[in-house]
């Protein structure tokens, strides 16, 4: 394969029998005056070309809707790959605006994500699959003793009052729910705020392990799994159990929902990162344009807007100081990074605050609390701000840092790791390097795995598994040990 694009004798529009290579996985600027060929080179021979190649490549059926492609005026094009132009006209400076979903490439990267994407679980490496009830009843019996509660999650975090919701159960014969994580007989007053935010999971069952409790458990998990679409919550001894027959880990309680497209869009809510809602940057109060000079004082007017030393917020900022012996009075640049922190990102201790004097007491007004911290003040009326003119001021001491949580690949986090899995296929490592990084027994237990078989017996199987650390210690498999080689 050529590692370059080979251009002879290119004579399209102006161009006056131009040969040229280009480098491949580069960034190629074409630069020059208006008329000097950029245009005529760029979309008229190379793109022209490589979208006629494509076209031809395709069966007559598919060629007749789309017509005849005229070759561009030039002898060769060597090492072409199918092409995809994107006119000046249609980009944006919108960050939800990329080469992937301007050429709608992203689109079918969604659609193949969906459709032979493995979701692997995050603590044990398995690919995750539906569990059976047969497999819930054998995880939840792995139990010796202890009290059960059996819960079908019919809402999930969804604003509203519920109340058509509640009145069904009601006369479906259900007895409680457990609401936000209250259980709550359902013939009470359950009145639920309209704008809040509510998790309602039905009360199938109450039950003790004991011998012959296998029947009644499966029928219940059965029940529970018809209502919810799948899902059951288990309560045992108060300790919370996911369970799923349509994705969930067959070793530990993690699942999710099937794939589906909208996993893999920054533009839906569904799978944008939560914390920058797909943007891949969030817009922070930047200390270094907060506080531009820092050969001055705080005392002499080093932060922004906090100049004047007659205000509220700078009398603020002069206690906290004195409460924590900071030195205001030496350039920015000679203070400590702790005692900097403080001053813009608040305190950890309740600080008496005195303002103005007069009055028998000797002070107009006294409050105790502990400092807000100038960069949390201005993001918090950042938030809370209805004044355009506020907004505006704030955005001055601002700038774009990549999310923390995403990393700016703009994704929810969990779908971006659990649903795409291992980057460019499995992770390996060497023996040497599971000792040093600590992570042997993870790898002993994904091999093991892998031998004994799934289901009931599997199960049974794998979970007698014993890590022994020395001949006189041995550990359960829920928490092992690394094996010392």
């Amino acid at each position: 394969m050529l590692n370059e694009i080979i251009i002879k004798g290119a004579k399209e529009n102006n161009l006056k029998n131009i040969d040229l290579r280009i480098p491949k996985n580069k960034l190629v600027v074409m630069t020059g005056l208006s008329g000097s060929g950029k245009s005529s080179l760029a979309f008229d021979t190379i793109y022209k070309e490589g979208q006629r190649r494509y076209v031809e490549s395709l069966s007559a059926y598919a060629r007749q809707f789309l017509g005849n492609m005229e070759k561009p005026d030039v002898e060769s094009i060597e090492g072409l790959s199918p092409a995809i132009s994107i006119d000046q006209k249609t980009t944006s400076k919108n960050p939800r605006s990329t080469v992937g979903t301007v050429t709608e490439i992203y689109d079918y990267l969604r659609l193949l994500y969906a459709r032979i994407g493995k979701p692997i679980c995050p603590t044990h490496g398995v690919e995750i699959s539906g569990q059976s009830i047969e497999q819930m009843t054998d995880k939840v019996l792995e139990v010796s003793e202890g009290r059960v509660i059996i819960l079908a999650p019919i809402i999930k975090d969804r604003k509203g009052t519920h109340q058509k919701t509640i009145e069904q159960l009601k006369k479906d014969g259900y007895v409680r729910v457990r609401v936000n994580g209250e259980i709550i007989d359902l013939d009470d007053d359950i009145d639920l705020e309209k704008n809040k935010r509510h998790t309602i999971q039905v009360v199938i069952d109450r039950l003790k392990i004991k011998e012959g409790i296998r029947s009644r458990l499966f029928d219940s998990l059965e029940t529970a799994a018809n209502l919810a679409e799948g899902k059951v919550v288990v309560l045992i001894n108060k300790e919370e159990h996911v369970f799923s027959e349509h994705y969930a880990c067959p070793e530990c309680d993690f699942s999710i929902g099937s794939l589906e497209p909208r996993l893999f869009s920054f533009n839906a809510p569904y799978g944008a990162c939560q914390e920058c809602n797909g943007l891949g940057h969030k817009r922070k109060i930047d200390p270094d344009l907060l506080i531009p000079d820092k050969i001055l004082s705080i005392k002499n007017g080093a932060i922004k807007g906090w100049q004047n030393t007659d205000t509220y917020g700078f009398s603020m900022i002069k206690q906290t100081a004195d409460h924590y012996g900071i030195d205001i009075s030496i350039p920015v640049k000679d203070m400590k990074k702790n005692d900097l922190n403080i001053i813009l990102f608040g305190s950890k201790q309740a600080i008496q605050f005195r303002f103005g004097k007069g009055g028998e007491s000797g002070y107009r007004h006294e409050k105790k609390s502990k400092y807000e911290g100038v960069i949390s003040n201005l993001e918090r009326r950042y938030m809370e701000t209805t004044s355009r003119f506020m907004r505006d001021w704030i955005e001055n001491y601002m700038g774009e840092q990549k999310c923390p949580v995403c990393d700016g690949k703009k994704l929810n986090e969990k779908q971006y790791w659990y649903h795409t899995g291992f980057v460019g296929g499995e992770k390996t490592v060497t023996p040497r390097e599971a000792i040093r990084k600590g992570v042997m027994s993870k790898y002993i237990r994904k091999t093991v795995r892998g031998m004994v078989p799934n289901g009931p017996l599997g199960n049974a199987q794998f979970g007698k598994l014993f890590i022994y650390e020395d001949a006189t210690h041995k550990h359960e498999a829920q928490k092992p040990e690394i094996l010392k080689i």
